[in-house]
């Protein structure tokens, strides 16, 4: 048996990130080698370099960078809604109650349907003389006929929703384990010393809960950066460009409209987005661990 600190050991402690980088190292490489390079979907063998053409060309794609601008505002306001509505039924489900596992399943099977199930289901959920549209009509005055997804801003708001519906029960879930893991000894001293249950809130359990809360934000901003499914199956970027976030415009440019380096070169740019976002996160990570630390050290 190779004892601690030994060269065994080291090695498997080394593995997991020694397989990841074999097996992504190769693709990245190529996905850099393509982005220099001209060449077309039917003729990929006829193709020449061009160096930076391709990121000269995407630097300068205003198309691209509203795809972004619209990626972020998605990502960002579905995740705080997650968030809010998760903490709420993570709060009314902590306790012990008559039919908490009936509940339980109940809020977290959206979660389980598949993203383009969801996506085609809510399709002829949201149309103009839809379920929903007559559901509606019963508790207005006169009869609602909005065309949800043909107009920019029902059909920005209808995917907003529908990815909020599809994820918060992942929040939810994460949160629940936060809370029930909440050390007990804090929070049966405060009582004791008369605070009250909002105040115990605010002032132990938040911030013991903080770690997990930004852990969630992040891991729901980066899949609902991401999304892709849903919006293709729905809207398909539309109308115009209303909902045309940055994996669905890479999508159309390398697929749709065949300018594979262009492709290449776009989600190059992307993944040095996303490694920005996620060296940023790790910093924030580190920072509340550290806090906490020294938390529980008083």
């Amino acid at each position: 048996m190779a004892r601690k600190g030994g060269g065994w050991y080291k090695f498997g402690t080394l593995s997991p990130l020694i397989l990841l980088m074999t097996f992504t190292l190769p693709i990245f490489i190529f996905q850099i080698y393509r982005s220099f390079m001209s060449f077309s979907a039917f003729n990929p063998g006829a193709s020449e370099f061009v160096w930076f053409e391709n990121f000269t060309e995407v630097a300068g794609d205003d198309r691209f960078w509203w795809a972004i601008v619209r990626s972020l505002i998605f990502a960002g306001s579905s995740t705080v809604l997650s968030l809010l509505i998760g903490f709420g039924l993570a709060l009314a489900m902590r306790d012990q109650f008559r039919g908490r596992s009936f509940f339980y399943l109940l809020f977290i099977i959206p979660m389980l349907v598949v993203p383009v199930v969801i996506g085609y289901t809510f399709e002829m959920l949201l149309v103009q003389k839809g379920p929903l549209n007559t559901i509606l009509s019963f508790f207005w005055p006169r009869e609602v006929m909005v065309t949800w997804l043909a107009q920019e801003v029902p059909a920005a708001l209808s995917l907003i929703f529908i990815e909020v519906w599809n994820w918060t029960p992942f929040v939810f879930i994460i949160l629940l384990a936060g809370l029930t893991g909440v050390p007990g000894e804090p929070l049966e001293a405060a009582r004791v010393m008369g605070a009250s249950r909002l105040r115990i809130f605010r002032e132990i359990e938040l911030p013991l809960m903080r770690p997990v809360i930004i852990l969630v934000l992040i891991l729901r901003f980066l899949e609902a950066l991401g999304e892709f499914p849903k919006n293709q199956a729905l809207t398909r970027g539309g109308p115009g460009t209303a909902t045309e976030t940055l994996p669905v415009y890479l999508y159309l440019t390398s697929w749709e409209y065949t300018d594979l380096a262009k492709g290449f070169a776009m989600s190059f740019m992307a993944l040095i987005l996303v490694l920005a976002i996620v060296l940023t996160a790790i910093r924030i990570l580190m920072k509340e661990k550290r806090a906490l630390d020294e938390l529980y050290a008083r």
